[in-house]
C-alpha cells in the first residue's frame, strides 16, 4: 500500500488536540487542519524515529524529526499497530517502536532534553511526562529553582500556564544555569534583538483599530501603537488575503492568525489593514544582498518601491511563504467590482468571492472555506422585494447569514455559487430539512444543477406584476395578502348597501319585485371567494341528497377494512398514516388478489343497479329528511337576504306557512298587530346602522324570523 489515510484523526497543538485527516504517503506525512483548513507536512527525509504509546482513551504516533521537533498524531485504534508497523518499515525503514507511559505517580526523576521536547522519566524505560518546549512562553530562576510558563491555548478547556523544576546541586556545580539555557534555546520567546528587515509607519489599522508603527523581524511582527503593543510570531500567519474596496481607491491587506493575538478577554483572529492606492513610498532592507541570496532566494531587494500596500504584500509573501489570496477573478457585481455590499449582524460590510471561500470584512472579519460549507440557501430580506438574505451553512451546523443584499447581485451570485458546486438548499433540490451533522466533502456538490430556481422565478414574477400594475413599492408581495378576504367581504357589503336603499324604497312602496336585484350582486363577490368556500358550497350541495347510492370501495379498501385489526394487533400503538403505509406495502407483497377483485366487481354491480333505479326516480323521500330541508330552507333565504342587509317584511317570513301570499298581506293590511309594528321599528334602525359581520345578522335576523313566524299563525287563527 502506497499510503494511508485516516480521516478522523487528531494532532497535538499547545496542550489540546485538534480534529484533522492525516495522510501517509511513502515521501510525506501531512496533516490538514478541520478548524483552520492548515496543511503541515512532514518530508519523509525528515522522520528520525516514530513511537507507538498509549493516550487517554485510544493510541498515538509520536513524529520525532531531525530538527529535532516532534509531532504527536492521536484518534488510532489498538488494530492499527500491525498496519502502522508494516507501512514504516517499507516506506521509511524504520521501526515502529512502543513506550511504556509511566503511572507510578512520582514527582522525581530524571529531565531529559531531547531536540525540543522536555522528557521527564521516572525510570529510564517509563516517561512520566513530556512538554514540547515551543509551547514555553517565559523561563525564570530563583536558586535551585526553574519555573516554566507556557502560552495560553484559548481553544483548550484546561490550559497549563506554569511548571517549576527543583534542581539541586551536585558536587558544587550549579546546573539552574545550563538547565535555563536549553530552555531558551529552543522555547517560543519572542525578543526584539537585532534590526528589523522593514518598518512600515502610520499604518491605519481597522483590527485592532488605530495606527500602528509594524517592524517586520526575521521571526515575528511587531505593532507599536499609542495604548498597546503585539508581537506576532511568523509562524502563526496562516493566510494572505488582498482585497479591493468597492470604490476601488483604497485596499484591504488581511493577515489570517492563528493563534490570535489578544488584548484582555479579547481575541483578534485576523489583522486587517486599510491602504490608499495613490500612497506610494521608498523602502530600505535592513538586509545585506548575500543574505537575500542565501536566505530568501533573490526574491527581494535591498531597495524597494511602489504603493504602500504592494511593497508590504511582497515582503510579506516571502517570509511567510505563503501566497496571497485575491478575490476570484471570474465573479464581477452588478457595479463592475469583485465584491458584494451586504451586512452581518447589522453591520455593514463586504463580501468577496474568493477561488476557494468567502472573505467578509471587516465586522467581524470571516473566512469561510469552501471544504467546510455544508450547503447554500438564498432567502428573502425581512419581506421586502428588493434584497435578499444570503445564507452559508457549515458543517458544524454553524450558519452565517449576510442580508440586505441587493436582488441586482442574485443572479452573478447563484451562478458563482453553481460554478463552484455547492449545494443549495432552495433549488428544488431539498425536500427537508437535514439534521446537522458532518458529512464527506464529497457530499457538498449540488448533483442537480438543471433543477428550476424556485427564488428567481418568484422574484421574476413580482417584478411582471409591479410593471404591469404600475406600482414600484415593496408591497407588492402576492404570496401574503392577509387583508384579501377583507376587502372581498367590504365590496360585497359596499355593492349591496348602495342597492339596499333603492330596495328599502320599493318595499315602502309595497312592490315585490326586489327579489331579482337580491341575487344578481350576490352572483359576483361568488366568482371571487375563495376556492375553500366554493368547496364548502360543494359539500352542502351534494350533502342535500342521502339517498344517492354511495359509490363502491375498490378492492384494495376492502382488504383494508377487512385486515385493519390485525395490523394493529401485530402493531400495537402503530398511527393512522404509518398503519396506511404498512397497508400499502403488505398490498403490493401480495400475489393472489382474485378474491379482493371479485368483491368489487360485485359491488360495483349492485352500484350500478342501484344508480340505475335511483336515475329512474324509483324511491320516496323520507318525511323527516323533507322536513329538515324545508326547516333548513327559510334560513338559507334569510342569510342571502341578509348579505344585501335589505328590508325584511313579515310576508317573507310567513310565505312558507300560510297557504296563499296575496290572502296573508290582506290580512295583515287590515290588522296589524302591535308586535309587527314594534319588529318593523326594530328593522328599519338596523337597516340605518353600520354593516356588521355576516354571522351576527345570521343570528339577528334568525331569532326575528322565529318571532314574526310565531305571531303570524296567531293573527291567521284570530281572522278565522
Amino acid at each position: 500500500m502506497d499510503y494511508l489515510e485516516y480521516n478522523d484523526s487528531s494532532k497535538e497543538e499547545r496542550g489540546s488536540m485538534i480534529l484533522g485527516r492525516l495522510k501517509l504517503t511513502n515521501s510525506q506525512v501531512i496533516f490538514k487542519s478541520s478548524k483552520t483548513g492548515k496543511v503541515e507536512t512532514i518530508t519523509g527525509s525528515d522522520v528520525e524515529s516514530i513511537t507507538w504509546h498509549r493516550m487517554a482513551g485510544e493510541w498515538a504516533l509520536r513524529v520525532m524529526t531531525a530538527s529535532g521537533h516532534m509531532y504527536r498524531f492521536g484518534g488510532f485504534n489498538e488494530s492499527d499497530y500491525e498496519k502502522l508497523g508494516k507501512f514504516f518499515d517499507k516506506q521509511y525503514g524504520l521501526e515502529l517502536k512502543t513506550r511504556d507511559n509511566s503511572l507510578r505517580g512520582w514527582n522525581w526523576g530524571t529531565a531529559a532534553f531531547d531536540g525540543a521536547v522536555l522528557g521527564f522519566d521516572v525510570k529510564k524505560s517509563e516517561r512520566a511526562f513530556e512538554v514540547p518546549l515551543m509551547n514555553v512562553s517565559h523561563c525564570t530562576t530563583a536558586k535551585n529553582e526553574v519555573t516554566l510558563e507556557f502560552h495560553h491555548n484559548d481553544d483548550a478547556p484546561n490550559s497549563l500556564m506554569e511548571m517549576r523544576f527543583h534542581i539541586p546541586t551536585i558536587d558544587g556545580v550549579d546546573p539552574v544555569a545550563s538547565f535555563m539555557e536549553q530552555v531558551l534555546d529552543k522555547a517560543s520567546i519572542i525578543q526584539a534583538t537585532g534590526d528589523a528587515i522593514a518598518t512600515f509607519k502610520e499604518l491605519q489599522c481597522l483590527t485592532p483599530r488605530g495606527r500602528y508603527d509594524i517592524k517586520i523581524f526575521p521571526t515575528f511582527i511587531q505593532l507599536h501603537g499609542k495604548t498597546f503593543d503585539y508581537k506576532i510570531p511568523i509562524t502563526s500567519v496562516l493566510r494572505l488575503f488582498q482585497l479591493p474596496h468597492k470604490d476601488s481607491r483604497q485596499m484591504f491587506f488581511v493577515m489570517s492568525l492563528d493563534p490570535p493575538i489578544k488584548q484582555g478577554q479579547t481575541r483578534y483572529h485576523f489583522l486587517i489593514l486599510l491602504f490608499n492606492k495613490e500612497e506610494e513610498m521608498s523602502l530600505d532592507l535592513g538586509l545585506s544582498e548575500r543574505e537575500l541570496k542565501e536566505k530568501y532566494d533573490g526574491k527581494l531587494q535591498t531597495t524597494m518601491s511602489g504603493p504602500v500596500n504592494e511593497v508590504l504584500a511582497k515582503v510579506m509573501r516571502v517570509l511567510v511563504q505563503r501566497k496571497i489570496t485575491i478575490p476570484d477573478p471570474s465573479f464581477c457585481s452588478q457595479k463592475d467590482v469583485p465584491v458584494i455590499t451586504c451586512s452581518y449582524r447589522a453591520s455593514a460590510g463586504l463580501l468577496y468571492p474568493l477561488d476557494r471561500g468567502f472573505m467578509y470584512v471587516h465586522k467581524p472579519p470571516i473566512h469561510i472555506r469552501f471544504e467546510e460549507i455544508l450547503s447554500i440557501n438564498f432567502a428573502r430580506s425581512g419581506g421586502s422585494t428588493r434584497s435578499f438574505d444570503f445564507e452559508v451553512e457549515t458543517k458544524s451546523g454553524f450558519v452565517h447569514t449576510f442580508s440586505s443584499i441587493e436582488k441586482e447581485e442574485y443572479s452573478k451570485l447563484f451562478d458563482f455559487v453553481s460554478k463552484k458546486n455547492l449545494r443549495v438548499k432552495n433549488r428544488g433540490t431539498e425536500g427537508e430539512k437535514r439534521s446537522k451533522q458532518r458529512v464527506d466533502d464529497d457530499l457538498i456538490d449540488s448533483d442537480v444543477e438543471a433543477e428550476p430556481d424556485a427564488y428567481l422565478q418568484r422574484v421574476r414574477e413580482e417584478g411582471r406584476i409591479r410593471t404591469q400594475g404600475g406600482d414600484d413599492s415593496d408591497e407588492s408581495d402576492e404570496s401574503f395578502n392577509p387583508g384579501r378576504e377583507s376587502d372581498d367581504v367590504a365590496e360585497e357589503f359596499d355593492s349591496n348597501a348602495s342597492g339596499s336603499d333603492s330596495d328599502e324604497s320599493d318595499a315602502e312602496g309595497g312592490g315585490h319585485h326586489k327579489k331579482p336585484k337580491k341575487e344578481k350582486p350576490k352572483e359576483k363577490p361568488k366568482k371571487a371567494k375563495k376556492e375553500k368556500k366554493e368547496k364548502s358550497t360543494k359539500k352542502k350541495k351534494e350533502g342535500k341528497d342521502e339517498n344517492r347510492p354511495k359509490r363502491p370501495m375498490s378492492a384494495y379498501f376492502l382488504w383494508f377494512n377487512d385486515n385493519r385489526e390485525n395490523i394493529k394487533k401485530k402493531h400495537p400503538g402503530i398511527s393512522m398514516t404509518d398503519m396506511a403505509k404498512k397497508a400499502g406495502e403488505l398490498w403490493k407483497e401480495m400475489k393472489d388478489k382474485t378474491k379482493w377483485d371479485q368483491k368489487a366487481a360485485e359491488a360495483k354491480k349492485a352500484y350500478e343497479k342501484e344508480m340505475e333505479e335511483y336515475n329512474a326516480g324509483n324511491f320516496t323521500a323520507k318525511p323527516k329528511t323533507s322536513k329538515s330541508k324545508s326547516d333548513s330552507s327559510p334560513t338559507k333565504s334569510n342569510s342571502k337576504k341578509i348579505k344585501s342587509k335589505e328590508y325584511i317584511s313579515d310576508s317573507d317570513s310567513s310565505s312558507d306557512d300560510s297557504g296563499s301570499d296575496s290572502a296573508d298581506k290582506k290580512k295583515k293590511s287590515k290588522s296589524k298587530s302591535k308586535d309587527t309594528k314594534k319588529e318593523d321599528k326594530k328593522v328599519d334602525k338596523k337597516a340605518d346602522k353600520k354593516k356588521s359581520k355576516k354571522e351576527e345578522s345570521d343570528v339577528e335576523m334568525d331569532s326575528k324570523e322565529e318571532e314574526s313566524a310565531e305571531s303570524t299563525p296567531a293573527s291567521d287563527a284570530d281572522s278565522d
